[in-house]
């Protein structure tokens, strides 16, 4: 356990999105018991143990699925007709010829959303407070080109925060007009979900008049909100962060559909128990009238080849 907390933290300091599988509950004869943890990474790969191989494919699949959504899952592997069909779970099949029940919780763990700020206009200092309040990992870049993480404190030239920039970034641009076209062609040469600049409409248009003579294409620059924030008839530079930060949550919670593109592990149903095989990793293997079969174990593959029309036929 102690492994997985040390690796859990070190996950976490990386941003590398990450689930947490833990057995909730156990019927015997299976051999995981609650409290029992696993780490499942964005490719699949698990660490730690929650059950054997009836269990594994079954929580990796999920697991992305939950990276995917965002959302936590609680997931049963149960024998047929023991399915009670609870509202919120989500049941699989006990393959396992053993049989015995697991109920397994799922959670996501995901980067936190990133605060880019850029500039030094004294609404900055508020919206990096408002932004950690709200969980967001909070940096600040002078217009000069030097920038600071808030909470790491690294001096950090403006090149490395853009290269650092991903959909989960929230950026703000308020240089008070003396870097806004450097600063912004930084920021939308990448995949921020939300970019704004902090200026009058007017001044706004020469900005975009330039960075368009500079080859930045239109469709970036109409993803540029001006004026920034949301219109709630603030004045002093306190209510502008309130009404951007306020903005960026409502951009953050409508548009968030899909936090992680989990790759999609390609995988088959065992013919014999129904277990479901991933394709790369298969030891077992058998091809029949043009089709190749994957097989949980030496034992399915066997019993497959002594009836191959039998299981085919079900399968199909």
């Amino acid at each position: 356990m102690d492994d997985l907390v040390e690796r859990v933290r070190e996950l976490t300091v990386r941003g590398e999105p990450f689930a947490v599988a833990t057995v909730v509950r156990a019927e015997r004869p299976v051999s995981a018991r609650p409290g029992m943890k696993a780490i499942v990474l964005i490719d699949g790969t698990m660490e730690g143990w929650v059950g054997g191989s009836c269990t594994h494919p079954v929580v990796v699949q999920e697991a992305q699925l939950s990276l995917r959504s965002g959302a936590p899952r609680l997931i049963s592997l149960a024998p047929e007709g023991l399915d009670d069909r609870r509202e919120g779970v989500i049941h699989h099949l006990m393959t396992c010829h053993s049989g015995g029940t697991l109920e397994i919780y799922i959670e996501p763990v995901l980067p936190r959303p990133q605060l880019v700020l850029i500039g030094e206009a004294p609404l900055v200092r508020t919206l990096a407070e408002l932004g950690r309040l709200q969980g967001f990992d909070v940096w600040l870049a002078e217009a000069g080109g030097k920038g600071q993480h808030l909470e790491a404190d690294p001096q950090l030239p403006l090149e490395q925060v853009k290269a650092e920039i991903t959909p989960s970034t929230y950026a703000v641009v308020a240089t008070m007009g003396t870097a806004d076209e450097e600063a912004l062609e930084w920021v939308v040469g990448g995949d921020a979900a939300y970019v704004a600049l902090v200026s009058s409409r007017k001044r706004a248009e020469a900005v975009f008049a330039y960075l368009r003579s500079r080859g930045i294409p239109s469709e970036r620059l109409q993803r540029v909100k001006v004026p920034a924030g949301l219109d709630i008839g603030a004045v002093t530079p306190e209510e502008i962060a309130i009404s951007i930060m306020a903005e960026i949550i409502q951009v953050r919670r409508t548009h968030q559909t899909a936090p992680i593109e989990a790759p999609v592990i390609d995988e088959a149903t065992d013919p014999v128990c129904g277990m479901t095989v991933e394709v790369a990793s298969a030891k077992h293997t058998a091809d029949y009238q043009g089709t190749r079969y994957y097989f949980c174990s030496a034992h399915c593959k066997v019993t497959f080849e002594r009836e191959p029309t039998k299981y085919a036929m079900a399968k199909a």
